[in-house]
């Protein structure tokens, strides 16, 4: 394949996994707009809310270290993202059947999906990796999350136009309405990576340079790196949390809660296009400043019940998960050798996911005792955060 052939497939594949990953993202970002409120309404509490939202994100990263292992070790990178993408695609319209009072079922089809999601997420970066490596890693994984993100806004929108055509007098049973009209997205994101599979059997021809050594070393500047993201996801509210606290102040009617994580998705989308564009220019420095950036967002969020101030936290929020969701795909792509790439996705994301976890949980917790110690808490996990990316950027440069 020549070089004009090969980034014309590459960009062509990386559009097409982008056009998968909208209408998936559909499917379950548009959930999980309204799905704080939904299980609120279910009968469970802050709290458990919490818990349940960690637990999720802790299966739906720390699986991945399993799934990229074994993806690498045989080599079928496309049966885990097909069977992912059908696990988590068909979990969220199945939320539909819960009954009222149901919230342990409903909490268990939420970490259901975030399984599917692990099951298939670093054999999918580990693809896209591939073709990323044609146009620069930064700008191929923004591209990949700016559409990603799109369908994360659209998701969103479509609940908000379901519940306006439905009312929200029976709000439970608008929610079940909601979740059913998500099955359309899941089929239509099943169709179609079944398809990317078969125009596109083989995408690591895409990747032309000479591979790494089988095997990388967990230098300190690895660790320390490690340790700036899992300190981010630590302090980064779950935004189950942001509409449970939109509700419960009032600052925004029940019908617009989707509207939020759309607008957090929108926000999320443009930034990691930015933030992507900016890592292939200054590397690491492009994470400090968007981690600058969302620092404050949760004080934005959580100490008013002012809506234009809950916005422009949202509005931060967004811009600091968009630049980690980009960035750190692009990084892992230059530290991990191509062999071993599933397992270093899965790596990465086990430490981020475990954090996860339990930031949610705690933070949750602290939401129900004061948000004062919510904000403080995750206000000092982003300076941490902060510090340990400036300590592996003067790591890397005395090549320790």
């Amino acid at each position: 394949m020549d070089k004009k052939r090969a980034l014309s497939g590459a960009i062509i594949f990386i559009t097409l996994m982008g056009i998968v990953s909208l209408f998936s993202d559909m499917t379950h970002e548009g959930a999980r707009s309204i799905l704080g409120e939904y299980l609120n309404l279910a009968g469970a509490s802050a709290t458990t809310i919490g818990f349940v939202s960690g637990i999720g994100e802790l299966c739906g990263y720390s699986l991945r270290l399993i799934s990229g292992f074994i993806a690498d070790k045989t080599k079928k990178y496309w049966t885990f993202v097909i069977t992912g993408y059908v696990i988590q695609a068909l979990a969220i319209p199945a939320l539909a059947l819960v009954p009222e009072h149901g919230w342990i079922w409903a909490c268990g089809l939420v970490i259901l999906e975030r399984i599917g999601k692990a099951i298939k997420k670093p054999a999918k970066n580990t693809l896209v990796s591939f073709a990323a490596s044609e146009i620069g890693t930064g700008k191929g994984f923004a591209y990949q999350e700016f559409l990603d993100q799109l369908g994360a806004f659209l998701g969103p929108v479509l609940l908000f136009v379901t519940a306006l055509v439905k009312g929200t007098d029976d709000l439970f049973t608008t929610y079940r309405i909601s979740f059913a009209i998500l099955l359309v997205p899941a089929m239509i994101t099943i169709a179609l990576v079944l398809t990317a599979k078969i125009r596109y059997p083989d995408p690591e021809i895409f990747e032309k340079q000479e591979d790494k050594p089988a095997s990388f070393e967990f230098r300190k500047s690895f660790v320390l790196f490690m340790a700036a993201i899992c300190f981010f996801a630590f302090g980064f509210a779950d935004f189950t949390l942001i509409t449970l606290h939109s509700a419960n102040t009032g600052a925004f009617n029940e019908s617009m809660l989707s509207l939020l994580y759309a607008g957090a998705m929108a926000v999320d989308a443009f930034a990691a296009l930015f933030f992507g564009w900016l890592y292939d220019k200054v590397g690491l420095k492009a994470l400090i400043i968007s981690t600058l950036c969302s620092t404050f967002f949760s004080y934005f969020v959580f100490m008013t019940g002012n809506a234009w101030l809950i916005g422009a936290g949202i509005i931060l929020w967004g811009i600091g998960m968009g630049a980690q969701e980009s960035i750190m795909k692009a990084a892992v792509s230059g530290i991990v050798p191509r062999s071993m790439r599933s397992t270093g996705f899965g790596i990465f994301e086990t430490g981020f996911g475990i954090a996860w976890f339990l930031g949610s949980w705690l933070l949750g917790a602290l939401y129900d005792l004061n948000p004062v110690y919510l904000v403080t808490v995750s206000v000092v996990s982003q300076f941490l955060a902060i510090a340990f990316y400036v300590l592996c950027l003067r790591c890397n440069k005395t090549e320790c």
